[in-house]
């Protein structure tokens, strides 16, 4: 009997360590909620079956304490190993990041399990505790969720240190001017637009990459804030009612940018005006001598700022009141267009940035700058310095075969944008997407309006995965595009080898369109 523990227990550490470390990279990936988790669980249950009938395995082992039924048990055990230690190197495009958080769940989750396992035993008794072992292993595919529970207090202590040291740095740095920038998208690229544009004059500090939640705020103010920093450009993202909110009670932001109000995250803002709202938190947080710059073309801004009495500055392609763009030229090369202020004044700027959508995005990063101090005529070198945003637009050369990588835009305007700008370019045009995701109830309608806009600018349309192929690839035929160079395949790298094969005269240009995360 010793001997069939000990077997087990090999067995049964192995398959905790797999399936608690994929379980734990899903949380992760879902921002730590309980709420999100569980819906998530809901729609992928089917892929952790082989822990379900783990759970089952575990409480017949109860009931039947033979040798064929240790067994039994053992080979599931395998088996469990098996399939996470493929479904680890699956889950490689943002890998798990052991962060301190991280740790203390996984410390909780082994203390947890092992006074389960050690009461189970005094119960039970020894006969039963390879049924013991199963159900926990079993269980993985929701102990976080416990786990999270009962480190609920001390997740907020650590957060509230975090956030109070961070307002203390601010302090220290009184003359810091702290520009917010949200919107449902293309807040990202704005925010290194405006860096790029601002260093010219002053010592700029912005949070980097996606960091866009409160706890990645803080961290950037704790690790990156110096004295001589004269202005900080913040990027607020959010997922629920209020996260705008909770970012600006921590940095308090003087002005404030919103670059979109659009149809995204919609799984858990369930409908538009909840989206609205939350993107004018930033507005609201705003000082009375704080300016608000907004997008003039987005419909739903136009709906919501009317309301506002803040000092705001438009900014559209259209003429009109603000900043506006006119004699708008694109090329494979770039964007050339002028833009004229709300005092008449005019100047003509050129880009690298390929896509006439890129222009709404600088004309905003333009009037900011221009109303922080810095003239029209000065702005010209700078916006031509300024380089695509990694994986956004991004252009890569490999001989024959240029990749325009937008794999981080998962939104429906930006994604029609997108196949517009391929449909520019002299060669054959190659889609690679999986589509787009967190749409709620929209999510097939947006899919499908992708596939009728994608029949229009594309050679060749290749669809990852089953999410969304079948609502996109309806789209696509409805539009006559041929079936044949309508493609489904598994996996990412599959459909690029087969771009790479598509035979014919010219240059190939593939838009790598979204890249669905881990957790899709």
């Amino acid at each position: 009997m010793i001997i069939r523990i000990l077997i087990a227990i090999v067995l049964s550490v192995c398959a905790f360590w797999l399936t608690m470390r994929y379980n734990m990279h899903m949380f992760q990936l879902n921002g730590y909620k309980n709420g999100e988790h569980v819906s998530w669980i809901k729609k992928n249950i089917r892929m952790q079956w082989v822990l379900l009938f783990g759970i089952i395995l575990g409480l017949v082992r109860f009931f039947v304490p033979f040798l064929i039924a240790d067994i039994i048990c053992y080979l599931h055990l395998l088996l469990i190993i098996t399939v996470y230690n493929a479904m680890k190197h699956m889950t490689t495009k943002k890998k798990l990041v052991y962060t301190p958080r991280v740790k203390r769940m996984i410390i909780t989750n082994v203390i947890v399990s092992l006074l389960i396992l050690v009461v189970s035993w005094c119960i039970l008794g020894s006969k039963r505790i390879i049924g013991c072992f199963m159900l926990w292993v079993g269980i993985q595919f929701f102990m976080n969720i416990i786990v999270n529970v009962i480190n609920h207090p001390i997740e907020m202590a650590v957060n509230n240190y975090y956030i109070r040291d961070a307002k203390k740095m601010l302090k220290r740095v009184p003359g810091l001017t702290i520009i917010g920038v949200t919107g449902s998208y293309g807040k990202t690229s704005v925010k290194f637009y405006l860096q790029t544009l601002l260093q010219e004059r002053y010592h700029v500090l912005v949070t980097p990459e996606s960091y866009n939640t409160p706890m990645g705020v803080v961290r950037t103010i704790r690790e990156s804030l110096k004295p001589t920093h004269e202005i900080f450009i913040c990027e607020m993202g959010a997922r629920h009612v209020g996260d705008i909110k909770e970012i600006c009670d921590i940095v308090h932001p003087h002005h404030g940018m919103i670059t979109s109000v659009g149809p995204q995250h919609l799984e858990t803002f369930f409908h538009m005006d909840n989206i609205k709202n939350t993107k004018f938190e930033l507005a609201d947080a705003l000082p009375d001598t704080g300016m608000l710059f907004l997008n003039g073309d987005n419909e739903y801004i136009q709906e919501k700022a009317v309301s506002y009495t803040n000092k705001t500055f438009y900014y559209s392609e259209n003429e009109g009141e603000g900043y506006y763009a006119k004699d708008i030229s694109v090329s494979q090369l770039g964007t050339e267009f002028v833009v004229v202020t709300p005092e008449g004044e005019q100047e003509c700027f050129r880009t690298k940035l390929i896509g006439a959508h890129n222009v709404i995005n600088l004309v905003g990063a333009i009037a900011v700058a221009n109303r922080m101090g810095i003239p029209l005529k000065e702005l010209k070198i700078p916006v031509r310095r300024i380089q695509p945003v990694e994986h956004r637009m991004q252009m890569r050369e490999h001989g024959l075969v240029t990749i325009i990588d937008d794999a981080y835009n998962s939104n429906p305007v930006g994604s029609k944008a997108a196949v517009e700008t391929l449909a520019m370019f002299d060669g054959i045009r190659i889609l690679i997407t999986p589509g787009m995701v967190e749409l709620g109830d929209k999510q097939k309608e947006y899919n499908y309006k992708f596939g009728t806009y994608a029949a229009d600018c594309c050679d060749y349309i290749c669809l990852v995965g089953k999410s969304n192929s079948a609502a996109i690839k309806e789209g696509v035929l409805s539009k006559g595009f041929p079936e044949q160079k309508c493609m489904v395949f598994d996996r990412l790298e599959d459909a690029v080898s087969y771009a790479y094969a598509i035979k014919g005269q010219g240059h190939k240009y593939i838009l790598l369109e979204n890249d669905l995360p881990d957790n899709y």
